[in-house]
């Protein structure tokens, strides 16, 4: 089984940034399609972004695209989700996520999830 685990999580103001990590164990890191999804109080959860394996294709939710960047490391088993000129709106649980598929947005599609980390933005 693969174990996912995020961390970088935490409470910063409208306008500031963090940056996730997610750490992968258990299986080959570099074969996964990664996500990201998040899941805020009273709302779905929903597809934040993914990038392929190779690290060569990315897609983004409308409502992070601009602001969002994910990326991995292979080498060190490692996707993050660079998060800039962050909203209220953004507050969630962020979680990491890993499938075999290409092209996935859905939560169905995605085989290994983390617990996620927390991130706040005041207003």
């Amino acid at each position: 089984q693969v174990q996912l685990v995020e961390s970088g999580g935490g409470l910063v103001q409208a306008g500031g940034s963090l940056r996730l990590s997610c750490a992968a164990s258990g299986r080959t890191f570099s074969r996964f399609t990664m996500g990201w999804f998040r899941l805020a109080p009273g709302k779905e959860r929903e597809f934040v972004a993914h990038i392929s394996w190779s690290g060569g294709s990315t897609s983004y939710a409308d409502s992070v695209k601009g602001r969002f960047t994910i990326s991995r490391d292979n080498a060190k088993n490692t996707v993050y989700l660079q998060m800039n000129s962050l909203k209220p709106e953004d507050t969630a649980v962020y979680y990491c996520a890993a499938t075999y598929s290409r092209f996935a947005y859905r939560e169905v599609e995605y085989d290994y999830w983390g617990q996620g980390t927390q991130v706040t933005v005041s207003s």
